[in-house]
């Protein structure tokens, strides 16, 4: 299996309870990016500041820097999937989502949403957020005014989009500069089953020097 987060504790306790052992072998870098409506007009966020939008302490823009207007706040479910478990688990702290949360159906909803709205804010995985036109990836910091881009500089505005397309900051990713990054996993059962066998093979290929390039070209980032 292929897991955007580490193996839960509870999940190698079932596999334990199945007679198995499990194993996670990272293979690839990806990182979280913000989305927010290209027209409002703010230089970045502290990781902290997403935290305190996503668990409504934060509730206007003009409590960032930003224009006297609401914030509107969108994510997928918590059950919906590795990202999301992982943005309430390492950026949340493992608090829950404020009451001004609207959940959406699926990334592409997501980003249609802060499209059409001003005030919007929605998070995924970066590969899926840098390279879109109607929105702009908000560049992060872990201290204000320290922000750095998902995007290589320089930004490639709407306006040239999709002739042009923003690209991976693939160094900030791989050196960890940029505040929100998380290894990419190949799940396999750890003994001498054929199972056992092929998920490790998978993980290998992965590894190599074409494994990599093909994980860069899907727009990842390189474990090495």
């Amino acid at each position: 299996s292929q897991s955007s987060r580490p193996l839960k504790e509870e999940e190698i306790a079932k596999a334990a309870a199945q007679g198995m052992k499990l194993t996670a072998i990272p293979v690839a870098i990806d990182g979280l990016a913000i989305a927010v409506n290209p027209r409002l007009g703010i230089p970045g966020l502290t990781v902290q500041q997403v935290a305190d939008i996503y668990t409504g302490k934060i509730t206007n823009w003009q409590q960032v820097g930003g224009p006297n207007l609401t914030i509107t706040p969108f994510s997928r479910r918590p059950e919906d999937g590795g990202t999301v478990e992982y943005f309430i688990q390492e950026v949340l702290g493992k608090q829950p989502f404020g009451r001004n949360v609207v959940m959406v159906r699926d990334t592409t909803d997501g980003l249609r949403r802060v499209a059409a709205t001003l005030g919007g804010i929605y998070y995924a995985s970066a590969p899926e957020v840098v390279g879109q036109c109607s929105i702009h990836p908000l560049p992060l910091g872990r201290q204000p005014n320290q922000y750095v881009p998902p995007y290589q500089e320089p930004y490639v505005p709407p306006a040239r989009c999709p002739q042009q397309r923003n690209q991976l900051n693939h160094r900030a990713f791989q050196e960890g500069t940029y505040p929100i990054t998380r290894r990419l996993f190949v799940i396999a059962k750890e003994d001498n089953s054929l199972d056992a066998q092929a998920g490790r093979a998978y993980a290998e290929l992965l590894l190599t020097d074409q494994g990599q390039a093909a994980i860069e070209k899907a727009g990842f980032v390189r474990l090495r």
